[in-house]
Parts: C-alpha cells; sequence; structure tokens
C-alpha cells in the first residue's frame, strides 16, 4: 500500500480506500491522491482502463466503498515548480457567490461560465476555486450544474452530510427548480416530460444527449409563468437529474431554450440575442430538502443579464 502520492508517480500504487472516503467519486478520490495532476488527466487513465477497482474498469463517476482496492497507474506530471492556483480575482468572485454556508453545507449563486469542477479544458470550476479560497475546509460538491448555467450551487463541508444529501437525490427527495426561457408557447399551462435520455461522447470529446427508449428514465415538468410575442418564461422541476436534461426535453416538445448553442433553434437565439441575451437562458432557482427533522431551502434570483431580457420581452407585450 502506498503512502499520499505527490505530483507524479513512478509505479503502480495500489490504496485501500479508507473509511471517511466511503461513498466518495472516484474522479474526486483520485485528485485527492495525485496533487496537481489536472482532471482532464484523471479522466483519461480512467477512460483508457489504467485505473482499476477491485480489479475492475471504473469509471469516474464511481462510488468507492470503504476497503475497496484502487490501482493508480504511473502518472508524470512536467515539473514546473508550484501547481497553478487560482488567481485573486478568481476566488474573490466565487466567494462573493456565496449564498449560506452553516457546518455542513455551503451555497453559492454559481454565475454562468463558471464549470462545477475543472477539466475538459476547465482548469478551476467552482469546486477548485472554493477550495483554494477555504483550504481548511473539506468541500465536496453535492450535485452539478453545466457551465453555462446559473443559479443554486450545493457543496458539503461533511461527509455525513455528503452522503446523507446524495442519497435524497438518489431517491427522488430533493426539489429542484430552474427557471428558463422557451421559444414560442406550450400547448398547456402545465406539461409533464417523461422521455428517456442517453448520453453519447463524441470524437472531440463533446457531449450529446439525445432522447432514446434506450436511455435512462427522464422525467420534467413545465410550467408556464409568462408568455411574450414568441417566448415564454417557465419553471421546470426535476423529478429526475440527467446531462443537459431541460435542454434536451425542451428541444424534443418543440420549444428549446433561448440562447442554447447545441440544442436550440438559430434564427430563435439570434431574436433574443436582439433582446441583449448573451448566454444559455437557464437559471437554477431553488433546491430544496430535508434530513432528518431539518428542511433546508436555497433559493437564487434570477440571474440580473437574464433579468434585463425578461424586461426587455415585457416592453413589447
Amino acid at each position: 500500500m502506498s503512502s499520499e502520492l505527490g505530483r507524479s508517480s513512478p509505479r503502480v500504487h495500489t490504496v485501500a480506500v479508507p473509511d471517511d472516503r466511503d461513498g466518495q467519486r472516484l474522479d474526486n478520490f483520485l485528485a485527492g491522491r495525485l496533487k496537481g495532476v489536472p482532471k482532464s488527466l484523471i479522466y483519461r487513465i480512467c477512460r483508457t482502463g489504467q485505473v482499476r477497482v477491485n480489479g475492475r474498469r471504473a469509471k469516474p463517476d464511481q462510488r468507492l466503498a470503504s476497503g475497496d482496492e484502487v490501482r493508480i497507474p504511473p502518472v508524470r506530471v512536467a515539473e514546473r515548480g508550484e501547481a497553478e492556483a487560482p488567481s485573486g480575482g478568481q476566488m474573490n468572485r466565487i466567494e462573493a457567490a456565496i449564498i449560506h454556508e452553516d457546518r455542513e453545507f455551503l451555497v453559492i449563486d454559481k454565475p454562468s461560465g463558471i464549470a462545477s469542477h475543472g477539466g475538459s479544458g476547465v482548469s478551476f470550476g467552482a469546486i477548485e476555486l472554493l477550495r483554494a479560497a477555504r483550504p481548511r475546509d473539506t468541500l465536496e460538491l453535492a450535485h452539478r450544474l453545466d457551465r453555462d448555467t446559473s443559479g443554486v450551487l450545493v457543496l458539503t463541508r461533511k461527509r455525513s452530510a455528503l452522503a446523507a444529501l446524495q442519497t435524497e437525490i438518489r431517491e427522488g427527495r430533493v426539489e429542484k427548480r430552474y427557471l428558463a426561457l422557451i421559444q414560442g408557447a406550450l400547448p398547456q399551462a402545465r406539461l409533464t416530460v417523461d422521455a428517456p435520455l442517453r448520453k453519447s461522447v463524441l470524437q472531440g470529446g463533446e457531449r450529446m444527449v439525445r432522447v432514446d427508449t434506450e436511455g435512462k428514465e427522464s422525467r420534467s415538468r413545465f410550467s408556464e409563468l409568462e408568455r411574450y410575442d414568441g417566448a415564454s418564461l417557465v419553471e421546470v422541476a426535476l423529478d429526475t437529474g440527467r446531462t443537459h436534461q431541460i435542454r434536451v426535453h425542451a428541444q424534443h416538445i418543440g420549444h428549446p431554450l433561448a440562447g442554447d448553442e447545441k440544442y436550440g433553434e438559430r434564427e430563435f437565439n439570434r431574436r433574443m440575442r436582439d433582446k441583449g441575451l448573451k448566454r444559455l437562458f437557464l437559471h437554477a432557482a431553488r433546491f430544496e430538502f430535508s434530513l432528518g427533522d431539518r428542511a433546508y431551502s436555497f433559493s437564487a434570483p434570477l440571474a440580473p443579464e437574464l433579468a434585463a431580457v425578461v424586461d426587455a420581452l415585457q416592453s413589447r407585450k
């Protein structure tokens, strides 16, 4: 068994997962062992089968159990002195986004353009920035938001809180609500989209998701809030949390999201740019759950740049 690994590992190591890492994702476990190694490299060694858990290939999002044996291959990082650190401006921006903290949770109103975590060409996501700003905290992501999505992002400060909240998420007992601007108007004020989603990775590494009968069960509940000329503001409640779920479900029913360059409609996006929209119009507005006898409710108002687009649309009603 190895001791803590440094910035480079010259040989294969087999590491037993300690009790306090029970339930941790494999990629986060490796990031803690391979200090200074970028997430993109961690994903690569998992994807190519160089990392094994109990002798078997494992995906980066696999949950580890106490006592699991993790095979870590030789990893070399070019020596350039200390590992690159985020700028003070980056850390100040993410700290300014904190909307709640207690002994168990830290919650931010994540700005659009900041990924939940690093990797795939992103040096620092929200979790890396907060860890750099709060080096004494043990922070973990409880869930994720797409890079272009703003709003409530919950992190935990204790392993017990992470395990408890992720159980609630898996069991569907967390209420997640988003605000989105869609093309046109829903056929009815409330519409449930129950369409399985399948994820694929293109040759260049880009993730694409489509409705597919062989995909995973996915359910979104759309509710109209306001109707404008050629667009509607809707609230979307998620019963499942698949990659790009709202965006693909909106496309599937013929009402794609404004500013969606991947699944959207070009002419609609152009018209919304004329209204001042410069990003995906998707905002995580509320995240609610209960642990034991304590209820939590975290919310974030519509991002200012999105509120300005709504004002522009309302002026034409």
